[in-house]
């Protein structure tokens, strides 16, 4: 019986973790194979080494924020009220996941700073992100001021609800999200 190798997208998103909880230099191929719990050889069988990694998990990020989220709300059809409520409550939902939670976004954020290749995938990821909000108000927002200021508005609470630690005047977190989606909405 042949060995069972560690699947390559567990090397992906085990770096994406230490990548939350460390930044780029905790992306190590030793402490990765030690959480997965298997030797560091397996890692040489998918990757050529740690850049082509990193590369990778940069993809897969981008990936999974811009094209995956996008299909999935265009999936469930209807209008762009319907798509926007559909976006705002799956986004809600995946507040911190080991691929698209805020603490990836915070930290490929923080990584954009300092390295010019990642500040442009950030760039393209962004755009392309704040595309898909600008043709979802167009279709609930005549003027073009306002599509650009709700996009602006919808996208920022993504990146940084979590940042955010005010108390809300006797309305819980929730209460107040749902009073900021029905105003974005309307």
């Amino acid at each position: 019986m042949g060995t069972i190798r560690t699947p390559r997208g567990r090397w992906i998103e085990e770096g994406l973790r230490a990548l939350a909880e460390g930044g780029p230099e905790a992306v190590r191929i030793e402490p990765l194979a030690q959480a997965l719990g298997v030797s560091k050889g397996g890692f040489y069988g998918y990757f050529a080494n740690r850049d082509a990694l990193l590369a990778e998990m940069l993809d897969l990020w981008e990936r999974e924020v811009t094209e995956a989220v996008i299909e999935r709300i265009e999936s469930g059809g209807g209008d762009p009220r319907a798509k926007l409520d559909r976006l705002f409550d799956f986004v809600e939902g995946v507040a911190d996941g080991p691929v698209t939670g805020t603490s990836v976004e915070h930290a490929v954020r923080d990584w954009a700073r300092r390295d010019e290749t990642v500040a442009a995938r950030l760039r393209r990821a962004d755009n392309r992100r704040m595309e898909y909000l600008r043709s979802l108000f167009r279709g609930i927002c005549p003027d073009e001021g306002d599509v650009e200021v709700r996009s602006m508005l919808a996208f920022s609470i993504r990146v940084a609800d979590d940042l955010i630690v005010a108390d809300h005047g006797g309305r819980s977190r929730a209460e107040v999200m749902g009073l900021t989606k029905e105003w974005l909405l309307g």
